[in-house]
């Protein structure tokens, strides 16, 4: 198959990759040529222009940054004028609903298919083929797309357009506040006397067990806040589904608690560090290093 990616960076880098081995004509584009240029040893056309890369497409697979950022790219720089009509546009960057309904409207008129499918799995995920995907649109663009999604991971198909941002939403909700819960928990621990790293051993396996106690919680035993996911993001994903739940109604009084403790421990610095970073931004709160 023909298939363009736009955006190569740290997700879509290990995609792109994964295309390639599978046998696909991949055309790449990324907004800084260099991240592109690594897959041209592995068989991909690089484009210099986002609309060069999909115009022969069959598929057009997005990881951009964010909705503003695809919204220029295809409106702007003319990347949805350049796919041919009956051309299936992948979204799985993690962008705002109802910005993957207008754009899906969009590039309607222009006979292109939509799908909303953003990812949950990380770069390790990108890396082994295991993301999460939470597919929105329609659910023969689904069937359709699957033998490209089966190549990145596990694919959902959740509802109409837009339907997978909100279950990207959901994820990143209960990431964001879980994170929280475990570092809360954890430096209450270490505060009264516990060994942190034993507690989490402890409640392992126990209802309180999680891939969050797992994972970060192990993350938080060893101090290890290199950015896998940074906090700058998280807050973004909360801050996303805020707005969703404003837009319709919905009040989200948890989520809107943790915004603020993301959004303070961004203000002090901390916005480069892994999502379990929190972790830090909790520990000074109590004096604790």
């Amino acid at each position: 198959m023909q298939i363009a990616i736009l955006g190569t960076g740290a997700m879509g880098y290990p995609m792109a990759r994964r295309l390639c081995e599978a046998g696909h004509a991949v055309h790449a584009w990324n907004r800084s040529r260099e991240k592109a240029q690594r897959l041209a040893p592995l068989g991909a056309t690089v484009h210099g222009q986002a609309a060069d890369a999909v115009r022969q497409a069959d598929f057009v697979v997005c990881m951009l940054e964010s909705g503003p950022v695809i919204e220029e790219v295809l409106f702007r720089q003319g990347a949805a004028q350049a796919m041919r009509p009956g051309t299936l546009f992948i979204d799985m960057a993690s962008i705002q609903p109802r910005e993957a309904r207008d754009h899906a409207a969009r590039l309607a008129e222009h006979g292109v298919a939509q799908l909303d499918a953003p990812v949950s799995g990380g770069t390790v995920g990108a890396e082994n083929g295991t993301l999460a995907i939470m597919v929105g649109g329609k659910a023969s663009d689904f069937e359709r797309a699957l033998p490209v999604l089966q190549v990145f991971g596990r694919a959902t198909h959740v509802g109409p357009n837009g339907a997978g941002e909100l279950a990207k939403l959901a994820n990143q909700m209960i990431v964001g506040i879980t994170i929280g819960a475990v570092a809360e928990a954890l430096l209450l621990c270490a505060k009264g006397g516990a060994d942190m790293g034993k507690v989490r051993e402890a409640i392992a396996g126990g209802f309180a067990d999680s891939r969050i106690l797992q994972v970060h919680g192990q993350r938080m035993v060893e101090r290890d806040f290199a950015p896998r996911a940074k906090i700058a993001i998280q807050l973004k994903d909360m801050r996303n589904a805020l707005a969703t739940a404003e837009e319709i109604g919905f009040d989200a009084p948890i989520t809107d608690l943790f915004e603020q403790l993301y959004a303070q421990a961004a203000e002090h610095g901390l916005d480069n560090l892994d999502h379990s970073g929190l972790f830090v931004e909790l520990a000074s709160r109590n004096g604790l290093e």
